[in-house]
C-alpha cells in the first residue's frame, strides 16, 4: 500500500510540473467536453467556494480532494439534490457511500446524475417537434479509496466513468482523480499550550483520462443513390479531452474557547474557526482562486461563505462563466446518541449567478 502512495504522490508532483503548459489556457476554452465534471454538486463543500481541498473530510472529498475520504469515521452516506442555475430546468441528484475497511483505509461509491427534464425531438422536417420528447442523461460514477499513511500523510485515488447520452447517441469515458492532504501539525492552542493540527495542506489533480465522442445512430443519415437505392452514411464525431485540473491549497483551523477536559485530557472548543483558501490550475478556461471562511458552534451549527475569483467575473460584460463568485451555505447537526460520533446532518448551500437565480444545492448527511 505504501508503493500505491508513493507511485501516487509521483504521478502528482509530475503534473505539477508540466501544469504551467497545461494550466490556464484561455485559448483552449470551450475545446473541451464532459463539463459537468466541474460541477460540485456536495452542499458543504460548494458552500465554502470549492477552497477546502485542504481541510475537506468524509464523502465530499470525491470531488475536492480524493485524500479527505480518509477521515471517515466509520460509515458515512450522503444524498444531495442541486437546482442547477434556477430557471434553465436542470437538476442534478448525487448520491455516495463510505466504509472503512482495515485499519486506516476507507472504500467509497459517489454516483451523480443530471436531469434535463423533457426535450421536443425535432427533425429538418419538423422543427416545431410533435414527434415526441426525449431526456438527455449524464452520469458520472466514481470509487474511490483513501488512506491514513501516517498521523501527518492522508492520500487517495479515484476512478471515474463517465456516460453522456441523448436518445440516439452516447458518448463514454475514463478517468482518474488522486489527491493528499497534508496535516503539519503546527499551531498552538490557548489551552495548556498545546500543539494542535491548525495548519493544513492539500494537493488534487482531477479528471485525467481518456478522451470521449459520441456514437450512435444520430451520427449518421439515410441518402439516396442515383439508381434510387438506399445508403447509410455515418458521420465520425470529433474527439474531445476531459476538463482536467490540478487545486491546490491550504486551510488554518482555530479554537477560539479552547479548553481541556477533565475526563478526557483532549482539548475541546464550542466555537471553531476555520479559513482555506486554493488555487485552481484549469486546462481549459481560466485559473481560478478560491476562499473560504467556516465558523462551527458545539459541532451542532456551521455556517460558511466564500468567493471564487477568476479574470473578468466581476464584469457582467466580460466574464465567461454564469457565476459571480460568492457562495453561502449552513450544515445543522443532530447528534444520534452522546457515546459516538453518529450524526444525522442537513447540509444548504447557494452559489450566486449571473442572468440565472443561482445554484441550490440541499443534502442530506448520515455519519455513523
Amino acid at each position: 500500500m505504501r508503493k500505491i502512495f508513493i507511485n501516487t504522490l509521483s504521478l502528482i508532483i509530475a503534473v505539477l510540473l508540466v501544469s504551467p503548459v497545461m494550466a490556464g489556457n484561455e485559448q483552449r476554452a470551450g475545446s473541451n467536453g464532459a463539463s459537468e465534471l466541474l460541477i460540485n454538486p456536495w452542499a458543504r463543500s460548494s458552500g465554502w467556494g470549492d477552497s477546502n481541498v485542504a481541510c475537506v473530510v468524509g464523502l465530499e472529498g470525491l470531488y475536492q480532494n480524493i485524500a479527505g475520504l480518509a477521515f471517515t469515521n466509520k460509515t458515512e452516506l450522503i444524498f444531495t439534490n442541486t437546482q442547477w442555475l434556477v430557471g434553465s430546468g436542470i437538476s442534478i441528484n448525487s448520491f455516495g457511500i463510505a466504509q472503512t475497511v482495515g485499519e486506516a483505509g476507507v472504500l467509497s461509491l459517489g454516483v451523480m446524475a443530471m436531469n434535463f427534464g423533457e426535450i421536443p425531438i425535432t427533425t429538418p422536417d419538423l422543427p416545431e417537434g410533435g414527434i415526441g420528447n426525449f431526456s438527455p442523461s449524464y452520469t458520472n460514477i466514481t470509487l474511490a479509496y483513501a488512506r491514513e499513511f501516517s498521523n501527518s500523510i492522508y492520500g487517495g485515488i479515484g476512478v471515474k466513468i463517465i456516460n453522456e447520452g441523448i436518445a440516439n447517441a452516447t458518448a463514454s469515458g475514463f478517468a482518474i482523480d488522486a489527491g493528499i492532504q497534508y496535516v503539519t501539525g503546527l499551531g498552538v492552542d490557548k489551552a495548556g499550550n498545546r500543539k494542535r493540527d491548525n495548519l493544513r495542506f492539500g494537493i488534487a489533480m482531477k479528471n485525467v483520462g481518456t478522451t470521449m465522442k459520441f456514437n450512435g445512430d444520430g451520427m449518421s443519415f439515410t441518402g439516396i443513390l442515383p439508381n434510387e437505392s438506399s445508403m447509410t452514411v455515418e458521420h465520425r464525431s470529433q474527439d474531445f479531452e476531459l476538463p482536467s485540473l490540478i487545486k491546490i491549497g491550504f486551510s488554518y483551523h482555530m479554537n477560539l474557547d479552547a479548553k481541556v477536559d477533565s475526563v478526557s485530557d483532549e482539548v475541546v472548543s464550542n466555537h471553531k474557526l476555520s479559513i482555506a483558501f486554493n488555487f485552481t490550475a484549469n486546462s481549459f478556461t481560466k485559473d481560478q482562486f478560491h476562499l473560504g471562511l467556516e465558523y462551527s458552534f458545539m459541532n451542532l451549527f456551521s455556517l460558511r461563505g466564500g468567493y471564487i475569483y477568476e479574470k473578468g467575473i466581476t464584469s457582467p460584460s466580460e466574464t465567461t462563466s454564469a457565476f459571480k463568485g460568492p457562495a453561502a451555505g449552513v450544515s445543522v447537526h443532530i447528534p444520534m446518541n452522546k457515546e459516538s460520533k453518529s450524526v444525522i446532518a442537513i447540509d444548504y448551500s447557494y452559489r450566486a449567478t449571473y442572468h440565472f437565480d443561482g445554484v441550490h444545492t440541499i443534502g442530506a448527511r448520515v455519519t455513523l
